[in-house]
Formats: structure tokens, sequence, C-alpha cells
């Protein structure tokens, strides 16, 4: 039987997670870098960047179909196909903006649905003790694919024919399911659809019925330690007095290095700090370094930091994100995935709107706006929910001393 067949090496697995970066650099990066060479408003730049993202939390209700009527690959494989198709068009249609929005929606959905997929695939057939390895190269195949397209996307639309120069970055979105050929795919579960949505609405009641859940969801919908910035910046190299080719260089370095730095900081921080207390200090002093480049000058250099060092806050905090989830979903937990998907979808639910209120800021008092606006956020939200958090802890520390004294011989 295929699913027999033996694992190829965890590096190959985890870097055919690569189209979600892919994907990610181009609706962050690449597009609204064209726009802005198309002379498309900032404003409108943002807003149309925010509802292409925001299948990354809305997708989740459709996960279910994934686990039924065929297998995970061959899901994986399609809607990757689909993303792929719509990238080209997306980049076709830089002169028509509303079915420019709809495919950049369309091409963030299939290739979420495609993340998800693979990543319920290769949950299954992964060892035990190989799982960390896999996380370690299904995150650096999302950075350092956000860093390849970012560079190379400019300079493909500036060297190639329009026509040659989408097509070669649709092709780029589905090369990483070249490797699902050779990972083996368990036969596909028979159960009709409506079973599996039943199913995961009842698993998500059941979560909210949970306190620890609660707090990490209004976390993580909260915008504290968000960093939206990278996913605009791409927009505003004419702020800065930057290049088209410096625009697209400071990106692809700006996302792959500050990621693998960021992934590695994480590690030696979080084995002393407890990891609420490091989002949330992650999410002050980030904002801070934002509120510092109001005081350097407009140029090319300062975008470049920008990026180096918002990428970099980023990066710890989706690393942190991960971190909490796991916490919160503990051992033996028999809704580990549904809870895994439920909050990691919430995490890009304040990306979405702070995006819109730094595009806003920016149309109203431009690149100093949004700098502002979007640090005052972070700071303002993050202190919020240290205090809030605080008073949670002091009521479970006062919860649990008040519990009876007779519960204790049952442990021993």
């Amino acid at each position: 039987m295929e699913s027999s067949r033996r694992n190829p090496p965890v590096w190959v697995m985890g870097l055919s997670n690569s189209t979600l970066g892919f994907m990610t650099g181009i609706a962050f990066f690449v597009l609204p870098q064209l726009m802005a060479d198309e002379h498309v408003p900032e404003a409108k730049i943002a807003v149309m960047t925010a509802l292409a993202i925001s299948p990354n939390f809305w997708a989740v209700a459709f996960s279910p179909m994934l686990d039924v009527r065929f297998s995970r690959r061959w899901y994986a494989t399609f809607w990757a196909a689909l993303a792929g198709i719509s990238t080209t068009v997306a980049f076709l249609s830089l002169h028509h903006l509303m079915v420019l929005q709809l495919a950049m929606v369309a091409g963030v959905a299939t290739t979420a649905l495609s993340a998800a997929a693979l990543g319920g695939w290769l949950s299954n057939i992964i060892p035990a003790q190989d799982r960390n390895a896999l996380s370690k190269w299904m995150n650096i195949g999302l950075v350092s694919g956000t860093g390849v397209v970012s560079l190379l996307g400019g300079e493909l639309f500036r060297h190639l024919p329009v026509l040659l120069a989408a097509t070669l970055m649709g092709a780029i979105i589905l090369l990483p399911a070249t490797a699902f050929v050779v990972i083996p795919a368990p036969g596909p579960d028979r159960r009709l659809a409506g079973e599996s949505f039943g199913q995961f609405n009842r698993e998500v009641l059941t979560l909210l019925r949970r306190r620890e859940v609660v707090i990490v969801l209004l976390l993580f919908l909260s915008p504290c330690s968000s960093f939206v910035l990278p996913n605009l910046l791409g927009g505003l190299g004419a702020d800065f007095h930057a290049s088209a080719r410096a625009v697209s260089l400071s990106g692809g370095v700006g996302a792959f290095i500050p990621g693998i730095v960021g992934s590695f900081a994480f590690t030696l921080i979080a084995r002393r700090v407890k990891l609420r207390f490091f989002y949330l200090a992650n999410g002050v002093v980030g904002s801070f370094f934002t509120l510092s480049l109001l005081v350097l000058p407009h140029d090319a250099r300062t975008f470049a930091l920008a990026l180096v060092g918002e990428y970099l806050f980023q990066a710890v905090a989706f690393s942190i994100q991960i971190g909490i989830v796991l916490e919160a979903i503990g051992p033996g937990n028999p809704l580990a995935a549904t809870t895994f998907a439920f909050l990691t979808a919430a995490t890009n639910v304040p990306v979405t709107y702070v995006a819109m209120a730094d595009g806003h800021a920016y149309a109203g008092a431009g690149i100093t706006g949004t700098l502002v606006t979007d640090a005052m956020i972070g700071i303002t939200t993050c202190l919020l929910a240290g205090i809030l958090l605080a008073k949670f802890d002091s009521q479970a520390s006062r919860n649990s001393k008040q519990a009876p004294m007779e519960a204790l011989p049952e442990e021993n």
C-alpha cells in the first residue's frame, strides 16, 4: 500500500509548505508594489491587501471538507493549482482593480485550504520524534518563500513581458506541490462532508467552554503584537525615496534573514520568560521600534531598516503565537487539531483590521500617520491586555487556594 512507503527527508516535507510563503510574499509585497507603480492610492492598496488576506481567518470554516471524500494530497494539490491560476489572473489584472481584488482573495483562500490539507496530511504520517523538525522546516518554507518571491517578483516584471512574468509567478505557487508525489498519502475518508462539518461545529462549541482557550482567543483577536507594517511597506517605497529595485531587495532580504533570526531568538528567550509576557513585551518593544522610525530620514536605508526590524518582531510574534497555542492545547487533548486551526485562524483577524486602520491613517497623514497609528495601537492594546491577563491570573490563583483541601489526598 502507498501509505506504507517510507517518508522522504523531513526537510522535503516541510519545504512543501513554501506555497504559503510564496502567496504571502505576493499578497503582502509584490502586488502592493506593482499597484503602487501603477499609481493606485496607498489607502486603496491597504484596503485591497486587507481584504485579500481575510481568508486566512475565515477559510478555516471550510477546513472540514479536507478530511472527507478525497485524500488530503488530492486536496492540497487541487487548491494549490487553483491558487496558481488565481495568482496569474491577479497579475494580469493590475488595470482592473475589481478583478484583481477577486483574484487576490481567491488566491489567498485556495492557498490557505491547500496549506490546511497539507498540515493535516503530514501530521498523520510524521513520526512523533520528527514533529519538531517538521515544524521547523515548515516555518523555514514560509519565511524563505516570502523572502524569495518578494525579491524575485519585481525583477520578473521589470525584465519580462507581463504575460510571461504572470505565468511564471503562477507556476512558482504550484512548484512546491511537486514534492507531494514522493510523500506517502493514506487513503481518503469516505464520510459525507455533512458529518465532518457537524463534528467541527460541535468541537468549536466545546472549545469555547474552556477558560484557557477563551483567554488565548481574546489575546489573539486583539491587535497586540500583530505587526502589520511589513505587509504594507511594499507599497510605501516611494515615501522613503527607495527605488523599485531597492524595494525588492529590501523586501526579500528583510523577510528571509529576520525570519530565521527571529526563530532562533524565540527559542532562546522562551526558555526564561513566560510566553504570554514575552508576547506582550515583544509587542511593546516592537511598537517603540516603529516610533523610532519617525526620527530617521525618509531614505532607502531607513526603508531597509524598517523592513528588517518589523519582519524580525513579526517573526518572533508568530513563533510565540504557535507556542501559546501548543501551551493552550496541552497534552492528550482530543480536540488538538481543531484547537490549533481555530486559534491560529484568530491571529489573522487583527492583521486585517489593523491594516485597514493603517491605510486610513496614511490617507490622512501620510507615512507619519501610519507609523504613529500602528505603534500606538500596539502599545495601548499590549498594556491593556497585560492588565487583564494579570487580573485573570490573580483570580485563578485565588480560586486555586480556595479549592477544598479534601481533594488533595486523591492526588497521592
